[in-house]
């Protein structure tokens, strides 16, 4: 018998309410995701329109900043000192580059690589971000520009950048005045990152290091401007949309003549020494020299480890500033200033007379201090002590005042501390003192001290730019300016004039005494090294011992090494009345002062008083 078919009942309604609920639920979750999608519209087209519209200009346009050039620097008479000239240099961008080796090699075949280049390049390799550039070749010839244009496809990472770099036409001869720009390092932009000054340094490379370019680096660098350009998604240019032009750096005026340094370089021909000039009428610096120097554009393009290591190590010191850092004792050039304290202390009176038998001593002591002139000079007074360079003098002089009032006067004049010239490369000196010693040797100070001080020697030592301010206080009875490189600058294509800085002056008791110790100043000149000039001059020599010779030893120069043979010095201004140049020469190891220091300085003021165009300068 077959089965019964199973007869299925359908709920029509059931159904339907099932359908209606499904349909509901999904038309829900529909308009739930339409709403969700809506809001992230609107969130990304309206209320993050301004950041997103942000992110798609960063993608399409491209801020590339303009170094600012770098303002110029004349003398006093309009003579380009420091310029900017245009150069090429081949750069690597190094994670560009998959085998550096092999690419020196290659590039070696049409632009020669030195083995220090290369030794330099791999060095920086190691401490380099290598998504940046790196110098291979710096100062590459047009010809060779060309050369590598043309093979340019073989080396992937390798570009040739052009631009300006700094030039100083007169090398060596200015380098310790105006210093000379650099690369700028990690320590120059933590500095700058710390000063907030790092925003003004976009597409700069270089930044001043040593000098004037240092110390005015604010004058002198100028205002990046920047370039907008709109670029496609491999980075290529479609077109500039903007461009903001760099504000050029101030072009800047100094006081520095440069005949006058010029001359001054040639006369020291190469030896180890210093020459400051000032003019004493304002502080100005006329002429600064350090000998042995060295040339300023190799630091500009990059120096070679091998060639730092030589200026480094030379004995000669050729990175030293002499100028201002040199550190020497000046010896008989500060006798007319301790003559001047013994006037105004009542120590000493125009008439006081000394006897000089060839020693000195101590009462109660044995011990006896020399003469330079063995046998003596007789009886002196004042004015024969400044010109005959009478050690006793001034033995017996420094006896009576004591060290207290010899340090608290020479303070008035600037030993021991910077003057203030506007480079930052400047030692203080030292002016010796009782707290000094006690708190250097932590020892007390003893006579002794102070008869050595009395004579320029002993502790005491001095840079030649302070010998110079302190003869031109001298020289310009207490007028006192600080000593400045800086005349005027550009603002606006107007040339702005820097406002002196006059210190208070020097009040003597007696104003007479000016005249009296600057009378036997101009005496010393007329009987040695200027009885035939055209101009009145007045001049102080001095011969600093380097090493102290035994009490029954004779100083004998050719028996002496010569780095411990004697220094040679003199200060010399002219013309007496109303001066206008003040000289500092010194000279390291060339013995006597009269007979060495004394002709680089008859030329030197010769130089500039006899000039047929310096009447045309103020």
């Amino acid at each position: 018998m077959p089965p019964k078919k199973r007869i299925t009942m359908h709920d029509h309604a059931a159904e339907a309410s099932l359908f209606k609920r499904r349909a509901l639920f999904t038309f829900c979750c529909v308009v739930i995701l339409m709403g969700i999608l809506l809001l992230n519209l609107y969130h990304l087209q309206i209320l993050s329109y301004k950041d997103y519209a942000t992110r798609s200009n960063d993608n399409r346009i491209r801020v590339v900043p303009i170094a600012p050039s770098r303002g110029l620097i004349y003398d006093r008479n309009g003579v380009l000192l420091a310029e900017n000239r245009p150069f090429y240099s081949l750069e690597m961008i190094p994670e560009q580059v998959k085998n550096v080796d092999q690419t020196l090699d290659q590039l070696n075949k049409i632009i020669p690589i030195t083995a220090d280049e290369r030794e330099d390049l791999i060095k920086a390799l190691k401490y380099h971000r290598r998504f940046k550039p790196l110098t291979i070749k710096s100062r590459l010839t047009e010809e060779q520009v060309s050369v590598f244009s043309v093979n340019q496809y073989k080396f992937p990472g390798l570009l040739v950048e052009a631009g300006l770099r700094r030039y100083y036409p007169y090398g060596a001869d200015l380098t310790h005045v105006l210093g000379y720009v650099g690369r700028i390092n990690s320590k120059d932009r933590s500095r700058l990152e710390r000063s907030d000054e790092w925003k003004n340094y976009a597409g700069t490379k270089y930044i001043g290091k040593q000098g004037l370019e240092r110390y005015y680096e604010p004058l002198l660098h100028g205002t990046p401007g920047h370039l907008e350009e709109e670029v496609n998604n491999r980075g290529r240019v479609i077109r500039t949309l903007k461009m903001t032009p760099p504000v050029p750096g101030k072009d800047i005026y100094l006081t520095l003549d440069l005949k006058l340094q010029q001359k001054a370089v040639e006369l020291l021909d190469g030896r180890r020494g210093s020459v400051v000039a000032i003019d004493p009428r304002t502080g100005g610096i006329l002429a600064m020299v350090s000998s042995p120097s060295y040339d300023p554009n190799q630091f500009v393009h990059g120096i070679s480890s091998k060639a730092y290591s030589g200026l480094l190590n030379d004995r000669s010191r050729p990175l030293i500033n002499r100028a201002t850092q040199g550190q020497y004792a000046p010896a008989s050039t500060i006798k007319p200033l301790l003559a001047l304290l013994g006037l105004e202390e009542k120590a000493i009176t125009p008439k006081t007379k000394v006897w000089d038998p060839g020693f000195w001593q101590i009462p109660g002591v044995e011990r006896k201090y020399r003469d330079w002139k063995r046998w003596g000079h007789g009886w002196v007074d004042v004015k024969a002590a400044i010109v005959e360079s009478c050690d006793i003098f001034f033995y017996e002089l420094a006896y009576k005042v004591g060290i207290d009032k010899i340090s608290n006067f020479m303070d008035k004049f600037g030993f021991g501390e910077r003057t203030g010239i506007d480079i930052y490369e400047e030692s203080p000196g030292l002016m010796p003192s009782k707290d000094w010693k006690r708190i250097r040797y932590n020892q007390p100070w003893y006579i002794g001290d102070s008869i050595s001080v009395g004579i320029g020697q002993g502790y005491w030592t001095t840079t030649p730019l302070q010998l110079a301010d302190a003869t031109a206080i001298l020289a310009d009875d207490g007028k006192r300016y600080t000593p400045h490189l800086l005349k005027a600058f550009t603002d606006d294509n107007k040339l702005i004039e820097k406002p002196l800085d006059e210190k208070p002056p020097i009040v003597l008791k007696n104003p007479n005494n000016w005249r009296i110790i600057n009378d036997a100043m101009m005496d010393t000149a007329n009987k040695s090294r200027f009885t035939d000039a055209k101009y009145t001059a007045a001049m102080k020599t001095g011969t600093a011992q380097v090493f102290s010779v035994a009490q029954d030893k004779k100083y004998v120069a050719s028996e002496v090494e010569e780095h411990l043979r004697d220094n040679a010095l003199i200060v010399a201004y002219a013309p007496y009345k109303n001066p206008e140049i003040v000289l500092a020469v010194v000279l390291e190891n060339a013995g006597w002062g009269g007979k060495n220091a004394g002709p680089v300085a008859r030329a030197l003021l010769d130089e500039y008083m006899l000039r047929d165009d310096r009447k045309q300068v103020k």
